[in-house]
């Protein structure tokens, strides 16, 4: 038999559409077998003792990314994220960062949205539509491979420390697939797109202290995308002085 040891769950509570209530933890003591996850555990109870609890998941696979919370101190995927690796049997559970909570665990990412809206995260194509598919090279998918890996579970953002001064920043996954498409052989967008992007607001924002690489679950390194993009704008603007430079001689 399959021995359960008994674990306190501390979650923070919330619910904005309480005028004057503010948030408090609640605690609930739980028996876990070897092997359940947080987010089993979060499911157990809702259903069993406190139906009021409120968290987002899906997937239960670490493929949707919905699960993403803080579980003490570490922003990860509660579905992947088992209860018996903590060598405490206290767990606390708080929602992400840098949102505003909507009721207990669940954000609202709507912000997170419009950034990832804005870097038009789709294959901008201005040559004629092809009868077949276009062809990649393995190097060529290779080179987008990282960053194809997002799932937008908004982790990263929810790790920046920019986003908690400047909530205009464009956020680490935005950039990280705005850099998936500049690198697409397919993608046909004209380099001036990135200009949008060329500013304290951009990818200048950024502190490069790689919280992001730490909290993402699916090893897709935003601030490389971050980086990328840099190099591609200071080579954009170099290349627009050369230009200009020889149409004047």
């Amino acid at each position: 038999m399959i021995k359960a040891n008994a674990y306190t769950f501390k979650i923070l509570r919330y619910d904005a559409k309480e005028p004057g209530s503010g948030p408090c933890f609640a605690t609930y003591r739980i028996k876990v077998i070897p092997g359940l996850t947080i987010l089993a555990v979060l499911i157990r109870i809702r259903d069993e003792i406190d139906g009021t609890l409120a968290f987002r998941c899906s997937c239960r696979s670490a493929v949707c990314g919905s699960c993403a919370m803080v579980i003490n101190g570490k922003i990860d995927l509660a579905c992947r994220t088992q209860v018996a690796i903590f060598d405490t049997d206290t767990i606390i559970l708080e929602p992400l960062p840098n949102f505003e909570v909507i009721r207990d665990l669940v954000v609202d990412m709507t912000p997170f949205w419009n950034m990832y809206e804005k870097v038009q995260p789709y294959l901008i194509r201005n040559s004629p539509t092809p009868e077949k598919e276009i062809p990649q090279s393995e190097e060529e998918r290779k080179r987008i491979d990282q960053y194809v890996n997002c799932m937008l579970c908004a982790c990263c953002y929810g790790a920046c420390p920019v986003l908690a001064r400047e909530p205009d920043y464009i956020g680490p996954a935005a950039a990280a697939k705005l850099e998936r498409f500049v690198l697409d052989s397919r993608d046909e967008r004209p380099a001036g797109t990135l200009d949008v992007f060329n500013d304290e607001k951009g990818v200048w924002a950024c502190d490069t202290l790689f919280r992001c690489i730490d909290a993402c679950p699916k090893d897709v390194r935003p601030t490389d995308g971050i980086v990328g993009l840099r190099k591609a704008m200071v080579k954009n603007r170099f290349q627009k002085k050369l230009g200009k430079t020889k149409d004047e001689a």
